[in-house]
């Protein structure tokens, strides 16, 4: 799918992230996705929200036409790739106001990790740690299990509260897990904390953890 496609479609991509067009990045990404690899009506609804409260409701109108559905409940599962052209399109939307495109990605990912432990699963998820931010890390592979039917995950320790989120075949791009996973160990009451996303190749990548 070339670069006319998506603008047709209405995607606004704003500025390059770390040197790489967003449009051209957008696209290595669904040319992955299998009508199998889907994720939680939830995330939608997220991605929506920040852009209306951040860009009002014709931007959040705007995003919506980049996906097939126009209506989703949060447990059910949609399409990937939908899901990265909306959160492509609400990025180059909401950078400007932002602070930069990677900052709207992991605004979104902060959302995300917001609305899922609202939820009854990660209500669920909340309990298994017992208040320990250590043990909700060691549970994030089931609660992104949950989440999307994609992906493999798997957590290694260096220290009590130094380690490393290993995901394999996930197809968003790391500024959007490294929110996510900021807002997950700021919501056990983690300090100084410090997540850092390493890609080796796409759709793959290390996120190194560590906190006070």
């Amino acid at each position: 799918m070339d670069a006319s496609t998506h603008r047709d479609e209405g995607l606004e991509m704003g500025e390059e992230r770390g040197g790489v067009d967003p449009l051209t990045e957008l696209a290595r990404r669904l040319a992955l996705t299998t009508s199998r690899d889907k994720a939680r009506g939830m995330f939608f609804l997220g991605v929506l929200d920040v852009v209306r409260r951040v860009a009002g409701e014709a931007a959040r109108a705007r995003c919506l036409t980049t996906s097939k559905e126009r209506r989703f409940v949060p447990f059910f599962l949609y399409p990937i790739n939908d899901f990265l052209r909306l959160s492509y399109c609400a990025a180059g939307l909401l950078a400007p106001r932002l602070g930069g495109f990677d900052r709207a990605l992991e605004t979104m990912g902060e959302q995300a990790t917001r609305d899922f432990l609202a939820s009854a699963l990660g209500r669920t998820l909340l309990t298994a740690a017992n208040g320990s931010p250590r043990r909700l890390v060691e549970h994030l592979p089931w609660g992104y299990s949950a989440s999307v039917s994609y992906g493999e995950r798997h957590v290694s320790w260096e220290s009590e509260r130094k380690g490393c989120l290993h995901m394999r075949r996930d197809f968003m791009p790391p500024p959007y897990h490294q929110g996510v996973l900021l807002a997950v160990l700021q919501t056990l009451g983690a300090r100084d904390v410090r997540v850092e996303g390493h890609e080796p190749r796409l759709l793959d990548c290390d996120y190194a953890l560590a906190w006070e």
